[in-house]
This record gives C-alpha cells, structure tokens and sequence, in this order.
C-alpha cells in the first residue's frame, strides 16, 4: 500500500467532516469560559500588584501569571465538563456500549506491537494474554497478529524470535501471528508502522496500534472494530489506558491518580473535542486507508533537536488525518485498556524528555495549512505543557526578586519627571492569598469531582477500598505530587533549555522493573533541584521568615528531592492507601499477562550460540531475514565487513564469537552469507 509524505504547505480538502451543531456550544463553554476566568484572575493579579504602581519586575510578573493561570483555566473547564458527563452517564458520541451483547464483526484487523530492545519475555507475555482474550470472544479469525521488532540488541533480538516461535506453537497452527524485524529502525516508531502498512497494509481495514507495555481486553478490542465498521467516516479511535502493575511508590501513586482522575478528564476532552481527537500513539484502532493516504509524517527541516523525524508523531498523525477530512475520536468509558507507568520520577523524566522534544517538533507544523483549529489546539496544548515549565520557574525568580529588591534596594519614591505624589512599592497580601487560594482550588476541585462521581458507583467505590480510603488516598497522592511538582519543573525546564539549546534527547528504552535507582544516581540527578532549594530558601529567608513560609510547599519539595526520590522508586508494599479498582479484581487479561510473564525463562546470553545450538531458531531465524540491502558499489557496512575480516581469522566458531563487538554482532545476524559462515565453523 502507499504512503505518500504528506506537505506541510497543502490545500484544505474538499470533503470535511461536520459536527458544527454539537461541537460549538461545547467549545464556546469551553473557550469563554476560560477566558472569563482568565480575565477574572489576571484583574486581581493585578490589583494585588498594583498597589503603588506597577513595577517592571512586577509588570513581568502578571504578563507570566496570565498565560500560567489560563492553562489551569482552560484545564479546570474541560474537567468540570468531563464531571458533568460522568455524572450524567451520557452515552459514548459512538454507540459504545460495554455493558451490551458483544456485536459481529465482518473485516479483518491487524493487531501490530511495534517493540524495541523490551524485555520481551515480558512483551510477548501480555501479546499471549490479548490474544487468548480475543480468542474467548469467538472472534480471533478476525485479527491478525504482528510483531514489529526494531531491535537492536542481539541478544533481545533473538530472545524475540525464541519468544515468538513459543508463542506461535503455543497458540496453535490456525493461529495468525507473525514476526517480522527491521535491521535499521529509520523513523523509530513512526516508521516502524509506515514499513508494515506499505508491506500488509493493503490485506486489513483496520489495525490497532498496541504498545510494549499495552493490554487489552478481547471485548475491548472486538468492539472497536465493530464500531469502526459502523462508523466509515471515522479514522481513529483512542481509548483512554489505565495504569497497572506499579510497584513502586511513584507508580502507585501515579496508577491511583491515573484511575481515580484520569475518567473524568478523558470525558471532558473527548466531550468537547468530537470529531477532531486526538491520538496517543497506542491502545487505539486505525482505519489502514485513512493513516495510508493522509497521515505519512515528512521530516522536518534542519538539524536535531528541531528537523529530522518528528519524535512525538501521534498528534501529527492524527491531526492529518483530520485534515484529510476523517474524525477522530476518543472513548472515554469503553473500558478494558491498560499500561504500565515509568517506576521512578527519573525514568518519568527521562520518557518526558524526549515527549518535550516530539513536542516542541510541533513548532514547525503549527503553520501548516489545512489543519482544523482543534487539532491545531492539541499542538499548542502539547508544546504549552512543556513550556509552562520554564514558566513557571521564571514566575518564581521574579517573584523572589521583587521581594529582594524591596528589602535590599532602596526605592525610588519620586520617579524622574513631575509627580505630586510619591511611588510607594507594595503589594496586597491579603488580596495574593485570595488568588493563591483560588489557583490552587482550580487544582484540586476537579481531583475532589471526581472523587464524588466515584461515589455515586458503589461497585467502583468499594474496589477503590471504599469512599474513606480513596479520599486518603487524594489527601496523600495531592501531598505527594505537590512535593515532587518542582522538581519535575526543573527538570522539565532543564529539558526544554537543552533542546532549545540544540541537544538531541534519542530514544533510550524505558525502563520497566522494579525502579531501583543508586545512591550516586540519585544524588548526581537530583543534586540540581537541591541547590535550586536552597538557593530560594537563603533568598526567601533574607526577605523575611513569612515569605519563606508562603514558599515551603516549592522550597521544601526542592529541599526532599533526593530522599524523596530514594523512597519513591523503592517497591512499595501493596497498601490500602493507593489501592485501585485493577488491584482488588484484576481483569483476567492482567492475571494472565502476570502468570505468563512470571513463568521462569533462560536469558539469552550469546545470541550466536543460541542459533549454533537450536536448529528450528536458527531456520526461523534465517526466514525472517529481508536479504540484503540495495547498494551502490563502493558502499561498505564498516561492522559487517571487519565481522568478516574476524571470521575469517579465526579458528573456532566460539573464537569468532568471542572476537566480535555486540555491533558486529548485530550485523552478522542480519547478513545470512557471513552468519552461515560463522554458523559453519567448529566449535572449540
């Protein structure tokens, strides 16, 4: 199937779809309301700091707040929309219904698990427990199975295809599962779906796009397809996964937010976005004509961190679609979709950086023509939560400075020119704290929404460990992430200075055990956050003891981090206090996902020997190779041709063996001539 690059230059197309009659007022409530809550907030920021006139410092000050306070603004709206809709139990824009007879279906869809480097022991586990899911619905003939490997280790490469070749004998001859693994993965993930959909895209209407850490239900699954069979106009459905397995405090903390908050803003946005959604990269379903034709992703112009491939692909690939003229949607209430969380705020930070640089990618997109206004709202809302980071830190300095200029530098009370009243330097305090309260109410109103909606379900309360242990819960995970919120501040803002900088972020893999982190790691990491701490409190504390008071929620945040985050990615016992309604009856797709995973399992050690030794791997091995490369004459892979030069030279296989880099190594098992001929060597 093709798929031409789509110009970020092009032309709006001529079929559109409509749902004006029912979006506007949503966006209109949305949109105004925002903006009278912005107005409102900015006046009393400005009465707070007007009193004596406006300094420049101070003028700095509010031009920060208004842009800061109308993200909280816009994010509070969107909840208490997203509470109404739960409260109401509106039924889903697509006909969605969990809770009626499982439909039929009639097209085929491929189910594709796009892996890099993952501990796939783990991987194909949760593929297994999908599949056997699927299977109980009666509808597995109707799903195709692929795993995508862009591997690059030799060692989990061939631990896959162990992995995989288990798999397939486990679920049978008439299963559909297939393997295929690129030996260079251009475009990471973005291009690791465009190779398949350009090589099988053409045999399947749909394909859902599962993660490494993905689970689904077989009902889940086979509904999606269902509706997209209702629904030909629509191109993508996202649904909204819910965190599982955390072990660690930071996960727990962040699976119990993810399910008790996540429902009620899913149903805001997917209320007022309609037809134009969004996408997430993961747990969704794609119409394959739709993403073939419209969502082909260019590369931008220039060097990394800003040209290349775009790394956060999903909100491109969606809103093109959408420009395409196809809706996109998102089921808020489906159910049965599940991830993992990142086990530490480092690896959190980590996986956050490199979404800031995908993010602030979207820079050069924004002006492309023919986007609809929304999606190109879903850009700004990506780049915004990145860059309110900085933001947010600039706003803190400044507001620190004013102070110390006001104890430390005397004040010019008669400015030059004609005055007949002197410029006394204050502000109101009284009225700061009003718009402290305030902001933070905007916090924290939408976490105690939808505690409210989770009350009126009494299944779903008394799996939270009933209504007293979840508004604990809120207490400590509000207590928690206050702590930790500047600290991720700094190292979003560091994040964002360093890409602007011109400092490409890669693509390391997450990490997805326990989330043991070293002392030294530790205090190395979070040693900047630290001083930030004690530099604002030696500042505030040289103003006066009640500014170091008004600060201590950041101050004292920054002054915990590196004890903090010893005890946050230290596997936490499985408490009552985070406890979620996954953790009290666990869907059988996750127990099963856990028995697999758990079942003991060789590493791979040398993925040579493991083909010298395993006749069935190595042919399977050998079949799923591509062939060689297209070349020009004259061009020469440098790891494959020294492999060569090494194999030639030595006497034994395991010699040879012991004489190549893990690179090398990677070249070899991609070349079938110079692996045969490793192959063909006696062992020592």
């Amino acid at each position: 199937m093709e798929m031409a690059v789509q110009p970020l230059p092009t032309s709006r197309p001529q079929a559109q779809v409509s749902e004006f009659a029912r979006a506007w007022p949503r966006r209109t409530y949305l949109l105004a309301g925002t903006f009278f809550l912005t107005l409102a907030g900015s006046y009393e920021m400005y009465e707070v700091l007007q009193v004596g006139g406006v300094t420049i410092l101070e003028a700095i000050i509010l031009a920060l707040f208004v842009p800061l306070f109308a993200w909280i603004a816009f994010s509070f709206m969107s909840a208490i929309a997203g509470f109404c809709v739960l409260l109401s139990r509106r039924k889903d824009e697509l006909g969605i219904d969990s809770s009626s007879p499982l439909p039929a279906i009639e097209s085929q869809t491929a189910i594709l698990l796009p892996t890099y480097n993952e501990d796939p022991y783990s991987v194909l586990a949760r593929l297994r427990a999908v599949y056997e899911s699927v299977e109980e619905t009666g509808c597995v003939s109707k799903f195709d199975w692929f795993v995508l490997s862009d591997t690059t280790d030799p060692a989990i490469w061939i631990a896959e295809e162990k992995c995989f070749l288990r798999l397939r004998d486990e679920a049978g001859p008439t299963a559909r599962i297939f393997y295929r693994h690129r030996p260079e993965n251009t475009a990471r993930k973005s291009g690791n779906i465009e190779d398949w959909v350009k090589r099988f895209g053409s045999s399947y209407e749909y394909m859902l796009i599962l993660d490494a850490d993905s689970l689904m239900t077989g009902d889940t699954i086979v509904r999606l397809a269902a509706a997209m069979e209702q629904h030909r106009n629509v191109a993508l459905i996202q649904t909204l996964p819910i965190v599982v397995n955390a072990k660690t405090l930071f996960a727990r903390w962040q699976q119990f937010a993810g399910r008790l908050y996540g429902p009620l803003i899913a149903a805001g946005i997917a209320w007022w976005h309609g037809s134009e959604g969004n996408y997430w990269g993961h747990n969704a379903i794609i119409r394959v004509r739709a993403f073939a034709r419209d969502a082909a992703l260019p590369e931008l112009r220039g060097r990394k961190p800003f040209g290349g491939h775009i790394l956060s692909h999903d909100f491109i690939e969606a809103a093109f679609m959408r420009r395409g003229g196809w809706a996109i949607h998102m089921t808020a209430t489906l159910g049965g979709s599940y991830e993992e969380s990142p086990p530490s705020l480092l690896d959190f930070a980590a996986r956050d950086r490199r979404w800031c640089q995908g993010n602030l990618q979207h820079l050069a997109v924004l002006p492309a023509r023919g986007l609809h206004w929304v999606s190109r709202l879903h850009l700004l809302t990506g780049i915004g939560s990145y860059l309110t980071a900085p933001l947010w830190f600039i706003f803190l300095v400044v507001g620190i400075l004013v102070s110390l200029q006001a104890q430390f530098v005397r004040p010019e009370y008669f400015p030059k020119g004609f005055s007949l009243f002197p410029t006394w330097p204050a502000q109101d305090p009284i009225l700061a704290a009003w718009v402290f309260v305030a902001t933070m109410g905007m916090l924290i109103l939408p976490k105690m929404l939808a505690y409210i909606v989770m009350l009126t379900h009494k299944d779903e309360r008394k799996r939270f460990g009933g209504s007293f242990r979840a508004f604990a819960g809120i207490l400590a995970e509000t207590f928690l992430s206050g702590l930790t919120a500047p600290v991720m501040m700094i190292f979003q803002s560091s994040a964002v200075v360093g890409i602007l900088l011109g400092h490409d972020a890669g693509w390391q893999v997450q990490r997805r055990d326990d989330g043991a982190v070293s002392y030294e790691d530790t205090l190395r990491k979070y040693s900047v956050p630290t001083l930030f701490g004690i530099a604002m409190a030696i500042s505030a504390y040289a103003v006066s003891l009640a500014l170091l008071l008004w600060m201590m929620p950041v101050i004292l945040g920054l002054l915990l981090a590196i004890p903090l985050a010893l005890l946050s990615s230290s596997v936490s016992a499985r408490s009552t206090l985070f406890k979620t309604p996954e953790e009290t009856s666990p869907p059988q797709v996750l127990l099963r996902a856990n028995e697999l995973a758990n079942t003991l399992h060789r590493t791979v050690c040398c993925p040579l020997l493991e083909l010298h030794r395993d006749a069935d791997l190595r042919a399977a091995h050998l079949n799923n190779l591509s062939g060689p490369k297209p070349r020009n004459r004259g061009e020469v892979d440098p790891h494959l041709a020294i492999a060569r030069a090494k194999i030639e030279d030595a006497e034994t296989f395991d010699e040879a063996a012991a004489f190549l880099t893990p690179r090398e190594k990677f070249a070899v098992l991609n070349s079938p001539t110079v692996l045969r001929a490793l192959l063909a060597l006696p062992r020592s």
